[in-house]
């Protein structure tokens, strides 16, 4: 009875340090974080993703009690920046913050990419979106969209809208609007919003689709003339008018959002963490007014609804650009 006693001594042991070991990533989750955290934004300072990072890692950091430090990645239309969290140890300690680009149109459009973001990233939250507006010039003709519609079709190809560049935001928008319209545009690039706005009002484009921020102060203006919201709701800098789904086009509602991800695997009790976090953040009456001020709608989507989302915009975009020829450059 001895022996038996004494030669499970070892295999006690052995079991209780296997049960300790279990459960140290556990509490590990539980104290999570003990240190700063690093958030990748994958754009040059002073850009809207960049606005919105700075904005939110302040209410973050307070709700965390731990520093959340911007850290920019600009560089091949975010691939960089999404590439290296989407490569980042899983341990909540690194965490991106990047426009749709990231997740949806890229993995969409380019045919090879170092990451695929339903394998690589583990999706946390929207918390922001960026209307893009159909605009024409305020001498225009064309007063509604059903008049840009009539046009359009009366003249295939004669109604010139600009983009920035080939599966751009202005670009996929622009084939969303067509498709669901029947009709069609031509493309023309231009290097930004700035160059794109004196093209319009200068006459040598006669539509333009760019975000409410972009193309706002030259409406209230007088300089162009909005037509329609290319998003799924109205926004506060133009709110008198109205979503294209509104004026029956459902199928050319184009999103621009912001999102948090982390790598995938980091640990579920952290994405949980996270997403309370960053939803309670959002609440804030001060927040909300800094991004509206920006031309952005905040809200506040979790993490299963982002999923979900990512994965029905790439086969929309896929669809779309296999249809419309569309290659990035």
């Amino acid at each position: 009875m001895t022996f038996l006693r004494l030669r499970s001594l070892p295999v006690l042991a052995l079991a209780a340090s296997l049960i300790a070991a279990a459960a140290l990533p556990a509490h590990a989750q539980d104290v999570w974080p003990t240190k700063s955290v690093k958030l990748v934004v994958p754009f040059p300072p002073g850009g809207g993703t960049d606005i919105v990072a700075r904005a939110l890692s302040q209410k973050l950091s307070e709700r965390l009690k731990q520093p959340v430090v911007i850290d920019n990645k600009p560089g091949a239309s975010t691939i960089i920046g999404t590439d290296a969290v989407a490569k980042a140890a899983p341990d909540g300690y690194t965490l991106l913050l990047s426009g749709s680009t990231s997740y949806t149109v890229n993995p969409a459009l380019r045919a090879k990419l170092p990451y695929d973001p339903m394998r690589d990233l583990a999706p946390i939250a929207v918390v922001a979106r960026t209307p893009l507006v159909l605009v024409v010039n305020a001498n225009s003709p064309w007063r509604t969209v059903d008049d840009l519609v009539v046009a359009a079709k009366a003249k295939p190809k004669g109604v010139r809208y600009a983009t920035f560049g080939s599966g751009s935001g202005p670009h996929l928008a622009g084939e969303l609007f067509a498709l669901a319209a029947d009709v069609k545009l031509q493309d023309v690039p231009y290097r930004g919003s700035a160059q794109s706005a004196v093209a319009l009002i200068g006459g040598e484009i006669e539509m333009g689709i760019d975000t409410v921020a972009s193309v706002a102060p030259h409406v209230k203006s007088g300089k162009l003339r909005a037509l329609g919201i290319v998003g799924t709701t109205r926004s506060s800098m133009l709110p008198g008018i109205a979503t294209l789904a509104e004026q029956k086009l459902p199928e050319a509602t184009f999103d621009a959002w912001y999102a948090f991800a982390a790598p995938a695997r980091t640990p579920p009790a952290v994405i949980d963490r996270l997403t309370r976090e960053i939803t309670a953040a959002m609440g804030d009456p001060t927040l909300q007014g800094q991004l509206r001020a920006q031309g952005m709608e905040p809200v506040a989507i979790g993490a299963e609804a982002l999923r979900a989302l990512i994965e029905n915009e790439i086969s929309r975009y896929r669809a779309l650009a296999h249809r419309a020829g569309i290659q990035p450059e």
